[in-house]
């Protein structure tokens, strides 16, 4: 029997950082039995995977966790950054314990966030806006690469993609004015998936993701690089592979 072998992909934890440091759109589903999705004003997950949440200070579950900790469990949604009929790329759930700030900590909480994500609403803390902390007990993330569950320590000793807070404007840029580009690109996918609309999904250090839209069904396809790229130079040369860019098809030729 032949083994089908996996394009390689971010470890799951790296996966997972990055789809929190992009910051996607959030809910916030308390324990309580009633399936009530709360959308915080802002969120934005530590390191470590510990959560700041900002919510009106009339909202009853700032009322709930005054007092003391509530389980509840954050959603994060990874957008894609162009228009899809299935946009959703990936999900990121952080299940733990919520509790409200008092000013002080809220405070030092607020300047913590504005440090690494400057925001005006930042500006409501302590003037209508409360702040909370969901302290992580445990993590999973989903996407085309599968469904994995994570300790917080392991996802604190991963890095986001160092393309992440580049990732939306290349793709578009790719969308609106290179389809010459991307049809270049559909030369890697695999034959009965060539007739579909084929679009940007996803870039990362590892390489490019395609979603193909056919009249049935979407399929995700990943094309590796030759490599690990690192920064955008060496982005560009594996790009320039995967077009089939004839100067860089001499220089394999010649050994460079």
């Amino acid at each position: 029997m032949t083994e089908t072998r996996r394009p390689p992909a971010p470890h799951p934890a790296e996966r997972a950082r990055t789809i929190a440091a992009r910051g996607g759109r959030a809910a916030l589903l308390p324990s309580d039995g009633t399936e009530h999705r709360v959308h915080p004003v802002l969120h934005h997950v530590r390191a470590g995977g510990d959560t700041t949440i900002l919510l009106p200070d009339d909202h009853p579950l700032v009322e709930a966790a005054r007092d003391t900790e509530i389980t509840a469990m954050l959603e994060i949604a990874d957008h894609a950054a162009v228009a899809l009929r299935e946009p959703v790329r990936g999900l990121l759930w952080i299940t733990g314990w919520l509790r409200v700030l008092d000013p002080a900590q809220a405070r030092a909480a607020s300047l913590d966030v504005a440090e690494e994500r400057p925001d005006p609403r930042l500006l409501d803390v302590g003037h209508g806006a409360a702040v909370l902390r969901l302290n992580p007990a445990s993590l999973v993330v989903a996407d085309a690469e599968g469904t994995v569950s994570l300790r917080p320590e392991l996802f604190a000793q991963a890095e986001p993609d160092p393309f992440h807070r580049q990732e939306d404007h290349w793709l578009r840029h790719l969308e609106l004015s290179h389809r010459d580009v991307v049809g270049l690109l559909s030369q890697h996918l695999p034959d009965e998936l060539r007739g579909g609309h084929v679009r940007p999904l996803g870039l990362d250090r590892f390489g490019l993701r395609l979603r193909v839209e056919t009249a049935a069904e979407d399929h995700d396809v990943r094309i590796a690089f030759s490599r690990p790229v690192a920064d955008p130079a060496e982005l560009a040369v594996e790009l320039r592979r995967l077009m089939g860019c004839p100067f860089l098809a001499g220089q394999r030729r010649s050994g460079g």
